[in-house]
């Protein structure tokens, strides 16, 4: 069964964050900076979670697993936003 998760994290070195938006970005929809919707199955969450712990210094930087559910039988996602209007990522992002 797969569910839904916010992946967000807060990475302290600009090289680190790269990488890590890189890994991100295979496994998930990117929606805002350091956030992405993955939907995974436990196998694949597993792998996230080594790929990611490979990557990030345990001391400096973050990554937060937010559960939304069972990716099935939600109905359709629902995105407000208070100040600027959500837009659906389609563009690149380019960390400096």
């Amino acid at each position: 069964m797969r569910s839904t998760y916010l992946v967000c994290y807060d990475i302290a070195d600009d090289k680190r964050l790269r990488r890590v938006f890189k890994a991100c970005k295979g496994f998930g929809d990117h929606l805002q900076y350091s956030v992405f919707e993955c939907d995974l199955n436990p196998a694949e969450k597993v792998e996230m979670e080594r790929t990611l712990d490979e990557l990030i210094h345990h001391d400096e930087d973050q990554v937060l697993f937010v559960s939304l559910g069972p990716a099935e039988g939600r109905g359709d996602r629902v995105i407000t936003a208070l100040g600027i209007p959500y837009t659906k990522l389609d563009a690149p992002c380019y960390v400096f």
